[in-house]
């Protein structure tokens, strides 16, 4: 191998016959990456940055192809949820939420919790969907999920647009820690791109995932402060809780948006398995990687 294959990240080996009329052992063409350490190679993801931002557009084309409400989509599901938490968790069961208007608590709970369900989901069938590029060139495969959790940031935008229309009609003004939001926003997606490209790995191989993805996503719902905030729940059975990394993250936005005090300790475990979580997919992904052009 030349120095000069060896620095392009497309290398491709030709397989000669065994013999005169008999098929190779192995396939004719193999296209693989070059050989270099670390589980996310991001000088690598920077240089097809094109082909993920391709892909992010594509994904939002493909979702809104073709629909009469569009992009509204991303402000009805989180409008309705809220409202229906609302009658039956606000006032029939007189959830408290720490003096903030019922609505207003549950919706700032599914602001992220949607992003992050929605782009778990999508991510999670990212890779069975682009079967026809995986098959036929090489580039990054973690591009795929990654691009599928960005496209799921314009509902989010669109539906924090709502948010703030919320806040505004209920007299609630946001507080200094709105600043932190970003960062806030940026552990979400990094958690949801951690679960997503997981899922993904684990869905080429057992096509079932696909079907018990979202009744696990149904699960999560009940099992993060959404309804309910986190005094809530018993102090001695807070900790575990806790270990739902989504649960310090949802109580960190409602701090942000209501000048809450913020839990720190919750924020900082929510943080610490945010980062396991994504090498332990990012690992995973990597082992799994080389049969996927031959199983999806």
């Amino acid at each position: 191998m030349t120095p000069e294959t060896a620095a392009d990240p497309q290398i491709i080996k030709n397989q000669e016959s065994s013999g005169p009329g008999e098929l190779p052992e192995r396939p004719l063409i193999v296209i693989e990456p070059r050989r270099m350490g670390g589980l996310i190679n991001f000088r690598e993801l920077w240089h097809y940055k094109d082909l993920f931002y391709i892909l992010a557009v594509r994904d939002i084309k493909v979702r809104y192809k073709q629909t009469l409400l569009g992009v509204a989509w991303a402000v009805i599901q989180p409008l309705f949820t809220m409202i229906i938490f609302s009658l039956f968790f606000g006032r029939l069961a007189g959830i408290a939420s720490d003096g903030v208007p019922y609505p207003l608590f549950a919706f700032a709970g599914l602001l992220p919790w949607t992003f992050f369900s929605n782009a778990v989901t999508n991510s999670g069938n990212s890779l069975v969907g682009s079967a026809n590029l995986i098959t036929k060139v090489y580039f990054p495969r973690m591009i795929i999920p990654m691009a599928a959790v960005a496209s799921g940031l314009l509902d989010f935008v669109v539906a924090f647009v709502l948010m703030a229309i919320l806040m505004v009609w209920y007299g609630v003004l946001p507080a200094v820690g709105i600043l932190i939001l970003p960062v806030l926003v940026f552990l979400t997606s990094i958690l949801a791109i951690g679960a997503g490209m997981w899922m993904s790995a684990l869905n080429v191989k057992y096509r079932d995932i696909r079907y018990a993805l979202p009744f696990l996503i149904q699960l999560g719902l009940f099992v993060t402060p959404i309804i309910y905030p986190l005094s809530f729940v018993p102090e001695k059975w807070r900790w575990v809780l806790s270990l739902n990394p989504l649960a310090g993250q949802i109580e960190a936005y409602r701090s942000a948006f209501f000048g809450l005090p913020f839990d720190w300790a919750s924020l900082g475990i929510s943080a610490v398995i945010t980062v396991a979580l994504l090498i332990f997919a990012a690992y995973n992904f990597k082992q799994m990687e080389r049969s996927f052009a031959d199983i999806v």
